[in-house]
């Protein structure tokens, strides 16, 4: 009878355990520390003084249908009107991170996106930049939105705003809520990646 019931919970654990892992991963980050940050973010520190330093954190963005869709807007304006060019073909330095006016690398739109939300009152703390790791494994630069709903990212690839789950990058490190020029690293645990 013992043996039975032990059995028994033990199904029971294994059933609900990955369902509750998945759901986790799905939703937010998980961050492990504090990291070095990009060296391309720590000479924007250096040139523009006012993109870096202390934030102040509310917790996570109350996403309503109205924020998603200037969210979507955002990503979709920025994407069509900004020509990825890399740093060495525009300014003939492997690594500057600037804002663009027609082009401009992965780093540059991800920077113009955060700038474009936050003139939206978005709070900057929510707006994060971050870097990962394409499927070919070359790198990238997002900008990851945390919400109530779950982490999402403003990809240049794509015109739709997803869950960080759902899109097919190994994330590494982003900017700290509480400063930005601060960074942390990801815990990316998807098997998939």
């Amino acid at each position: 009878m013992i043996i039975r019931a032990f059995r028994t919970a033990l199904i029971f654990i294994s059933l609900i355990q990955p369902v509750a892992a998945e759901e986790t991963v799905g939703r937010n980050m998980e961050v492990g520390g504090r990291t070095t940050p990009p060296v391309g973010h720590v000479a924007l520190c250096k040139a523009v003084p006012w993109e870096c330093g202390p934030t102040e954190w509310d917790g996570p963005l109350i996403l309503s249908d109205e924020i998603m869709a200037t969210i979507g807007e955002v990503n979709r304006t920025i994407n069509h009107k900004i020509r990825l060019v890399s740093d060495q073909e525009q300014y003939g330095v492997e690594e500057r991170w600037i804002y663009p006016r027609t082009a401009g690398d992965v780093e540059d739109v991800a920077l113009l996106k955060r700038k474009e939300l936050a003139a939206k009152r978005i709070a900057v703390s929510n707006l994060l930049l971050t870097v990962a790791l394409a499927p070919s494994g070359e790198g990238t630069a997002l900008v990851t939105i945390t919400t109530d709903k779950g982490d999402f990212v403003l990809d240049q690839a794509t015109d739709d705003v997803k869950l960080w789950s759902e899109v097919p990058y190994k994330f590494l490190k982003r900017q700290s809520h509480e400063a930005s020029d601060k960074w942390e690293k990801i815990v990316d645990i998807r098997s998939k990646f």
